[in-house]
């Protein structure tokens, strides 16, 4: 039987004992709880803490491995705006501002994009919350401490004339990305007075006459808690590292694929809401899935390299499977439109991998943060033929290559600042930016399925109300972030799911 205590310090990133058995329930009172310490749920800790109310953050990892998913990220956040001059107040001074352009993105191209991407499954009313809402929720945040910046190594071209244009609707990013994000944020919640405790596993919800009124937790050494509060607020991820749920509600196969981001995210608090009554939200078969190196040592949740080891240049290349042949089109879209799907599609290849083939005139506008790190998967060689021996492709690739290299049009000239329409007609097409691989040495990144975050969670409402399947909501208790399902299914426009952890947690916070 764990002990129950409530005397307790933080040291060492970990809850430690203090004193003996007393009672079970906190003598410390709180009028909200968080239980996830992402970006979401500091965004529902800060608005909760600026009406006044006394806020207690429960955060699974210890203060070295925390952060949630949000973390792993790059920190692009996606917002409707009018151009550079309306981002000024908020983005860290760059002296490329003066050279640089930034195509408007309104709220009305944000939600055909995320009806776009989703088949149209996009939840109407949470989009039209999302487009609306994501450059205040910046301007907030920004407000309250959060540092961005315009994020030219991922999102913009420099031009002949030494101009940089962005693209693709996605421009702003954290700086110091997710890393700095979770910081700027950890700094907020100890300005406002925040309580945050690490290392603690959040099990399950306390509930007295149909009202959640407190969460159960373990501490690092499994000894049990139980703290109460008026309102439950829910940001704890969905169940991406949980293999067994990935296989059973995404499919066969899923149970192999790479965790990008946090090991915690096992879906304990979804199944905790569900025991008393929750309705499932949105799509919970699809997920965030993108190319990921299949070769670099430690490979999972790595703290370290993040975000880095995607591999997200593969719109100026091709890419093929075991087999040697191509199996979707690498130019359909601007990268942030194709890019959380592409995952899904390499785990279907043979041995779920595929490689990233380019040549030497293509190497120098790979993204410099993640083709040229030390330790990570690739292989070079002066011949097609010879990259297959190196790296196990069928030899049938250099007639892949040929085949690719004979179908261009190479009358349109390649811009990859804009869907240039230079096309390969070969089958699968390559619609945009084809650029035959001629040019020796030639390279090859292996690359297999990186599992972000899934799509599926809790149903809500627009203001975060936990919801049961009668559409009625469960007095106490909220929900924001990963774990809130709806908005997304199939795919999702890069830098939306940061921005829709701090709209809706946010929201959120503000009635809690």
């Amino acid at each position: 039987m764990r002990k129950l205590i409530t005397a307790l310090y933080l040291t060492s990133g970990c809850t430690q004992l203090k004193g003996t058995k007393v009672p079970e329930i906190s003598a410390k009172s709180f009028d909200v709880i968080v239980v996830g310490g992402g970006n979401a749920g500091f965004s529902a800790a800060h608005a909760a803490a600026e009406r006044g109310r006394r806020v207690l953050l429960l955060e699974r990892g210890t203060s070295d491995s925390a952060g949630g998913n949000s973390f792993y990220t790059a920190g692009a956040t996606r917002i409707p705006h009018t151009g550079l001059d309306d981002l000024r107040s908020f983005v860290e001074f760059d002296d490329r501002h003066v050279v640089t352009e930034v195509p408007p993105y309104s709220s009305e191209e944000y939600l055909a994009d995320l009806e776009k991407v989703t088949d149209g499954r996009t939840d109407r009313d949470m989009a039209n919350v999302l487009v609306h809402e994501a450059q205040h929720a910046v301007r907030w945040l920004h407000g309250l401490g959060l540092r961005y910046r315009l994020m030219y190594e991922r999102q913009a071209y420099q031009r002949p004339d030494g101009s940089y244009l962005f693209w693709g609707g996605l421009h702003v990013g954290n700086v110091g990305g997710g890393e700095g994000l979770i910081a700027d944020h950890t700094r907020v919640a100890d300005r406002l007075g925040e309580e945050v405790r690490y290392g603690a596993h959040a099990r399950s919800l306390v509930v007295e006459d149909g009202r959640v009124v407190g969460v159960r937790y373990t501490d690092c050494e499994d000894v049990e808690h139980e703290v109460r509060a008026e309102s439950v607020v829910l940001a704890a991820g969905g169940f991406e590292a949980n293999a067994d749920w990935r296989r059973e509600h995404l499919g066969e196969g899923w149970e192999n694929a790479k965790v990008r981001g946090t090991p915690y995210n096992t879906g304990d608090m979804l199944a905790a809401a569900l025991e008393i009554g929750a309705a499932k939200g949105g799509d919970w078969s699809t997920c965030h899935s993108v190319q990921w190196d299949a070769e670099a040592e430690n490979n999972e949740s790595n703290r370290e390299l993040t975000n880095r080891l995607t591999r997200q240049s593969y719109p100026l290349g091709i890419i093929v499977n075991r087999e040697g042949e191509r199996f979707l089109d690498e130019g359909a879209d601007f990268r942030n439109y194709t890019y959380a799907k592409y995952g899904r599609e390499i785990l279907r290849q043979p041995g779920s991998i595929a490689w990233q083939l380019f040549d030497a005139e293509l190497r120098p506008s790979l993204r410099t943060e993640e083709y040229d790190m030390p330790g990570i998967g690739v292989h070079i060689a002066d011949s097609i033929e010879d990259l297959a021996a190196a790296t196990g492709i069928d030899p049938q690739v250099a007639v892949t290559v040929k085949s690719f290299n004979a179908s261009i049009d190479r009358n349109v000239p390649c811009d990859p600042t804009v869907k240039d329409g230079r096309a390969a007609g070969v089958e699968p097409p390559k619609s945009n930016w084809a650029s035959p691989l001629e040019t020796p040495p030639f390279y090859a990144y292996p690359v297999t399925c990186g599992i972000t975050f899934t799509f599926g969670g809790l149903k809500g409402d627009l203001d975060g109300r936990v919801l049961d399947e009668e559409g009625h909501a469960i007095q106490g208790l909220f929900v924001c972030g990963e774990m809130l399902g709806g908005l997304f299914s199939g795919n999702y426009p890069g830098g939306s799911g940061l921005a829709a952890g701090m709209v809706f947690g946010r929201r959120a916070g503000a009635i809690a």
